[in-house]
């Protein structure tokens, strides 16, 4: 969504990422209007959220028919570029990752926002720090607002939960589920859900259960099956309740591989 520059401001001489969108050009007059308040409303859903974790919003606007937002200038690359079999990273590494996301989340549906669209390439990840941010709350929704409408689905496809597929009521449980995806990702080197079609896929992730992690990776522990089963249940009642709790396991799940 929009076109991402290395920026300074110039009263502090910060260097930032100014995310720009020419809206005027980009869209009609009919879809002018929501196009302005959805990118606006990533401006203020990032903004108020205040964790290492989740990327820093500075400032927002529009001039000239340019909507733009600057935000925290960040070290790293997507995590989308270590979800190819010849680029994975270290199991423990994986889960470390996982579990800040996860803490991540967790504060961030405390304060009632869920992300929707929770995926390697809206995590970006500095292998010198293991620090991670996450980004693009673009379609983010406050929780505990009219806003949040059934039948609205947005999000990427291959990494949402069923109830978001399906135009149900979305918690922070849906973006654990893409918690899950994310991880079965990085560790098998492909997703647990395939298909030739949307609606194929669509199905086999409302419908058909992922493919046993053991059978791609059987070096891994049993703890880490434990965790991605347990993450993908179709229904969210039986997915972890907070990201804190998928946090705690999964660090305990690391130390199982360091022992």
């Amino acid at each position: 969504m929009g076109t991402v520059y290395l920026g300074r401001d110039p009263r502090i001489n910060r260097v930032v990422a100014v995310k720009a969108i020419p809206i005027v050009e980009e869209f009609s007059e009919a879809e002018l209007a929501e196009a302005r308040a959805r990118f606006f409303r990533e401006a203020e859903m990032a903004g108020r959220l205040r964790h290492p974790g989740i990327v820093t919003v500075y400032d927002a606007g529009e001039d000239g028919g340019i909507a733009w937002i600057a935000m925290e200038f960040l070290q790293g690359e997507m995590l989308s570029q270590y979800t190819v079999p010849e680029r994975l990273l270290p199991p423990a590494t994986v889960l470390e990752v996982v579990a800040r996301v996860a803490d991540a989340l967790d504060y961030a549906h405390s304060q009632d926002v869920v992300h929707r669209d929770i995926k390697p390439a809206n995590v970006v990840f500095d292998p010198a720090t293991r620090q991670i941010k996450i980004t693009d709350f673009g379609i983010a929704r406050l929780t505990n607002t009219s806003a949040t409408r059934s039948g609205i689905v947005l999000g990427t496809p291959s990494f949402m939960a069923p109830e978001q597929l399906e135009g149900r009521n979305v918690t922070g449980r849906s973006d654990l589920f893409a918690l899950g995806v994310t991880l079965f990702q990085l560790l098998a080197g492909q997703l647990p859900f395939r298909a030739d079609s949307m609606t194929g896929l669509m199905y086999k992730i409302a419908n058909s259960q992922h493919p046993p992690l053991k059978t791609i990776r059987p070096d891994l522990p049993p703890c880490v099956t434990s965790i991605i089963d347990r993450s993908l249940q179709k229904d969210p009642a039986q997915r972890y309740a907070t990201g804190a709790e998928m946090a705690k396991a999964l660090r305990a799940c690391a130390r199982s591989l360091a022992a």
